[in-house]
């Protein structure tokens, strides 16, 4: 059994997607952040970070913060959605990190100043959203090129990039305009994995 701890953010639905992909069986333990449950000195026993999301592994026993190291570890327990080696294995690592060090921090950011701040900066705004152009660019030229972003099968890259690129479609659509819409390979991979019934799932932890 995993103990889920996380809220209704992009970070977080990246593992609720995977548990619900592989299997395993999970229980949510919201971490609600308008009551600044992430500070809470429990929470930080498991999350150094104060930041979702993480799991406690019943079986382990193991404990794991970071949504990259989670899925990565998901992957190894179940030998799912990660090749086991080889050049594929670190194909679909690089689109891993790709996503932690580069989508995900700057759509949060553009989202912040662009779309959520009372307050508009326009040299931020102006910053993020030309870095956040150029990385819709890269899945464009990737899934362009390939059926998933680590190669030919669906795996953690894709699980990782998704619940940011919903974003990006919806909340972020009307400030990114073109630079989210005009892009047909990846408009195409956000179907087909917005129909996974596991997708589905995972996006509506917690409820």
């Amino acid at each position: 059994m995993i103990d889920l701890y996380t809220w209704k953010t992009p970070n977080g639905r990246k593992v609720s997607i995977m548990l619900e992909e592989i299997g395993l069986p999970y229980e949510v333990r919201p971490i609600d952040f308008s009551k600044k449950a992430q500070f809470e000195p429990d929470f930080l026993a498991i999350s150094p970070n104060n930041k979702i999301p993480a799991i406690v592994d019943r079986d382990g026993p193991n404990t794991i913060f970071e949504s990259g190291a989670i899925l990565t570890y998901l992957a190894e327990k179940t030998g799912r959605l990660l090749p086991t080696s080889g050049a594929a294995r670190f194909e679909v690592l690089e689109w891993l990190h790709w996503q932690i060090g580069g989508l995900g921090p700057m759509l949060g950011q553009f989202a912040h100043f662009a779309v959520m701040s009372k307050e508009k900066v326009p040299p931020a705004i102006e910053r993020f959203g030309t870095e956040v152009g150029r990385l819709l660019g890269v899945a464009e030229r990737r899934l362009a090129a390939a059926a998933f972003l680590g190669g030919a099968e669906y795996s953690i890259a894709d699980i990782a990039a998704y619940p940011w690129l919903l974003g990006a479609s919806t909340m972020m659509r009307d400030a990114l305009g073109e630079q989210i819409s005009g892009k047909p390979a990846l408009q195409e991979w956000m179907a087909r994995i917005g129909e996974r019934p596991a997708v589905q799932a995972g996006m509506k932890v917690p409820e």
